[in-house]
């Protein structure tokens, strides 16, 4: 009985990272932008997201430097292609939608006063 438990937490322990990968995507932001107040350079970030039904924490991440956490709405859907959709708030412009393969996070980012 104790050989059975110990298999099935090796089986249990080799297999999370699988789980774990199935919530990260990368996506390339081809201008600067802004995430909440956080100012995004353009390049290639990591996208992941955790969280239960459609609210969800996302979090990006751009080589090692500090990641960028915001709650977001995640919708199941498929896509061809990784894109994003911006909107110009203020002179600058704002990250609202991430959409990758299966799903599309719509941030829930706080907006200016009086928009």
């Amino acid at each position: 009985m104790k050989r059975f438990f110990g298999y099935a937490l090796m089986l249990a322990l080799s297999t999370a990272p699988t789980f774990a990968a199935k919530n990260a995507q990368s996506v390339n932001f081809a201008q600067d932008m802004k995430v909440g107040t956080t100012q995004l350079p353009a390049g290639s970030y990591k996208v992941t997201w955790a969280g239960e039904g459609p609210s969800v924490q996302v979090t990006l991440e751009q080589n090692g430097k500090a990641p960028v956490t915001v709650p977001a709405k995640l919708v199941e859907e498929k896509h061809d292609r990784n894109s994003y959709t911006v909107n110009r708030i203020g002179g600058a412009d704002q990250l609202e939608v991430i959409q990758l393969n299966k799903v599309s996070l719509v941030l829930q980012n706080p907006t200016a006063s009086g928009q």
